[in-house]
C-alpha cells in the first residue's frame, strides 16, 4: 500500500466545493483504487450517517481512522466489535477530531488469523462464579452461571483471558475488579476524571466491562503471545488513539458511543 499523507489539509476553498464523497475519494485516491475505492467510500459515508458526532469531526481524521481499520482489514460494523471511529474533543487545539477504536474482538481476529493460537479466549467472571485460582500454577476453577440473563444481571467480581498454542503452551490471566478498577484509572485520565465527577465520557464508563476484556487480551498477547505484524500494526494504532484522547480531550457524546457487549 503506497504511503498517504494524512496530515496536510484540505485548502479550506477546496473542501468547501467538493462533496464529503469526493473529499474522501480525493484523499484515498493514491492508495485504493477500482472497486476497492468504491466500497471504502461508500462504507465512511455510512459511518458519517450512522453516527451524528461523526459530523463535527475534521473529515481528514475520520478517512485516517477508517484507513487504519482498511489497513487491518477489519470491520467498522459495530455489530461485530472489531474496529469503530469515535469523536473526540481536542481541546489543546479546539477541535473535534474522530479517532480509530480497537475492540477486543478485533484483537482476537488478528490473533486467529496469525495461525499461531489453538485456543484464545476472555470473559468476565460473575459473582458466585469463582471457586479457586492458582495464580502460581494459573489453575482457575469456576462454575459459569447457565441462565445467560441470569449471568448477564449478575455483578462482575473479575476478568479471565487465556491462549494456547498449536504447540501446547498455555497461558492465563486473571484479574479482579479491584485490580481492572485502579487500572482504569490509572491509564485512563478522563475515566478518572469520570468517577469523580460523575460523568460518562470515557470509553470506560460507558461499557467498563468491554474495556476490561480488551485490557485482559492486550495484557495477555503483548506480554506473553506472538505478534503477528498486523497484530504489532494495531497495538501501535491502539496505543495513539488511547495517549490521544487521554492526552487532549473527551469523548464526544458518549451515549452515542458503541459498545462491545454484543455476541
Amino acid at each position: 500500500m503506497s504511503q498517504l499523507d494524512l496530515t496536510r489539509p484540505m485548502p479550506p476553498e477546496t473542501a468547501e466545493k467538493k462533496s464529503f464523497a469526493e473529499l474522501v475519494r480525493a484523499k484515498v485516491s493514491t492508495v485504493l483504487t477500482g472497486r476497492k475505492a468504491d466500497e471504502f467510500v461508500t462504507s465512511v459515508i455510512s459511518l458519517m450517517s450512522q453516527d451524528q458526532s461523526l459530523a463535527q469531526c475534521e473529515p481528514i481524521s475520520i478517512v485516517a481512522s477508517a484507513l487504519q481499520a482498511q489497513s487491518l482489514q477489519l470491520s467498522l460494523n459495530r455489530a461485530l466489535g472489531q474496529a469503530w471511529i469515535v469523536a473526540y474533543n481536542d481541546n489543546k487545539n479546539r477541535r473535534v477530531m474522530a479517532t480509530f477504536q480497537l475492540g477486543y474482538k478485533g484483537y482476537i481476529q488478528l490473533a486467529i488469523r496469525s495461525g499461531q493460537y489453538r485456543k484464545l479466549n476472555v470473559l468476565p467472571i460473575k459473582e458466585g462464579e469463582l471457586k479457586f485460582f492458582d495464580p502460581l500454577n494459573e489453575e482457575l476453577e469456576v462454575a459459569l452461571i447457565q441462565d445467560d440473563a441470569e449471568r448477564d444481571a449478575a455483578p462482575t467480581i473479575g476478568y479471565y483471558a487465556m491462549f494456547e498454542y498449536l504447540n501446547g503452551f498455555r497461558k492465563a490471566l486473571f484479574w479482579t475488579k479491584a485490580k481492572m478498577e485502579a487500572h482504569a484509572r490509572r491509564y485512563s485520565k478522563a475515566y478518572a476524571t469520570d468517577m469523580k465527577k460523575g460523568w460518562t465520557s470515557s470509553f470506560w464508563s460507558k461499557d467498563f466491562d468491554a474495556m476490561a476484556c480488551k485490557t485482559m487480551i492486550r495484557q495477555i498477547i503483548s506480554k506473553w503471545g506472538i505478534m503477528s505484524v498486523d497484530l504489532q500494526k494495531a497495538f501501535e494504532a491502539d496505543m495513539r488513539e488511547v495517549n490521544d484522547v487521554n492526552a487532549f480531550g473527551d469523548v464526544v457524546d458518549a451515549e452515542a458511543a458503541p459498545t462491545e457487549a454484543t455476541g
